[in-house]
């Protein structure tokens, strides 16, 4: 994060209705609360435009920051923002103060460095990213920023994995059970178009000949019974008119 944006100045709020909490927010104001190793809870006013900073930040949920309220400074870890559901602006942020000895939860982002100079991306291989971010346990002192996967040397097929990112000491991942992938390089997917051709296939052209051959025949065997219908026709006609002849030669 910005070395700018390292303290964040609020109030003390005082509300106590759903109005007042409506006319904080109307006013360019977030409430807020701050709890932890503290002796109760204080409950805060943020100036909108300074949080916004900070929340257009990559990591604002996984930076520790120090909040300065009623004549001291906190050391505070973001643990909760509420968004209104309609314009997406923040209505409550949740801290949490922090101490040498407090562990956290949080999720660092991933970033991926020597893309440019990846064997693997220059011969046409994709980035896979498996996780943007890892939850990781950490001592609130020792919050890594980002983790760090360096590309330089990665060839088509190679796995990173959670091995493989040096971590600081004493922090660890919260899924110890399996060496989890965070990327990988992939094989570009090529997707092959059907070849067509005007050429028949064997089985085809042998199927179109066995077709036009039974086409032929029952074409040949229709003429032949035609032909011999027209011959019996004939004969039917000589044979009616010679029996006409012979009874005209009676009379």
């Amino acid at each position: 994060m910005n070395k700018n944006l390292q303290t964040l100045d609020v109030d003390l709020r005082k509300t106590k209705t759903k109005s007042d909490l409506n006319k904080l927010r109307s006013e360019g104001f977030v409430p807020g609360i701050l709890y932890g190793e503290i002796d109760k809870n204080i409950t805060l006013s943020i100036k909108k435009t300074s949080l916004d900073k900070f929340l257009n930040s990559s990591n604002f949920m996984s930076t520790v920051i120090t909040i300065a309220v009623g004549g001291k400074n906190y050391k505070v870890l973001p643990r909760d923002v509420e968004f209104d559901s309609l314009s997406n602006q923040p209505v409550h942020v949740d801290f949490q103060t922090l101490n040498s000895n407090t562990k956290v939860q949080v999720w660092i982002p991933v970033k991926f460095l020597n893309e440019e100079k990846c064997p693997g991306l220059k011969k046409g291989g994709v980035l896979n990213i498996v996780r943007r971010k890892v939850e990781l346990n950490c001592p609130a002192d020792n919050i890594p920023a980002e983790l760090r996967v360096d590309l330089e040397q990665k060839e088509i097929g190679d796995s990173i994995k959670i091995s493989a990112i040096k971590l600081p000491e004493k922090v660890k991942p919260t899924i110890l059970d399996r060496d989890f992938t965070i990327a990988s390089v992939a094989a570009p997917t090529v997707v092959a178009e059907p070849e067509t051709t005007a050429e028949k296939t064997d089985e085809e052209a042998q199927a179109s000949d066995g077709t036009e051959t039974q086409t032929a025949d029952a074409s040949d065997g229709t003429k032949q019974d035609a032909k011999g219908q027209k011959i019996e026709s004939k004969k039917e006609e000589k044979k009616s008119a010679e029996s006409n002849k012979s009874a005209d030669k009676k009379k």
